[in-house]
């Protein structure tokens, strides 16, 4: 599966929700989509909270959580995720750390 299908499954989701229509209770606008993301980064942190052992269950979902909003914050901004990770990874070929 690749970015793409998934973006496409994701904004189906979303769009058989209602959330996109204007008069949502849930507006997907990238603010919104952008906060929920770090809501969902901080709950997989949760699964590492207190030690290094997790139901792998639970943490991919919450994972997925985190995928699914990436995914759409990147789409309501025009950007292609995959290209960006690749360029990201271009510009820190040459970095030290």
């Amino acid at each position: 599966m690749d970015l793409e299908m998934l973006t496409a499954a994701m904004h189906a989701f979303v769009q058989s929700k209602g959330w996109y229509d204007p008069d949502s209770p849930h507006p997907q606008t990238s603010k919104n989509i952008a906060i929920s993301l770090a809501v969902e980064a901080a709950e997989v942190l949760e699964h590492f909270q207190w030690d290094e052992t997790t139901d792998k269950a639970e943490l991919a979902g919450e994972l997925a959580d985190v995928l699914l909003y990436l995914l759409q914050l990147a789409s309501l901004n025009g950007i292609d995720l995959g290209q960006a990770v690749m360029d990201k990874l271009d510009r820190n070929a040459g970095r030290e750390w």
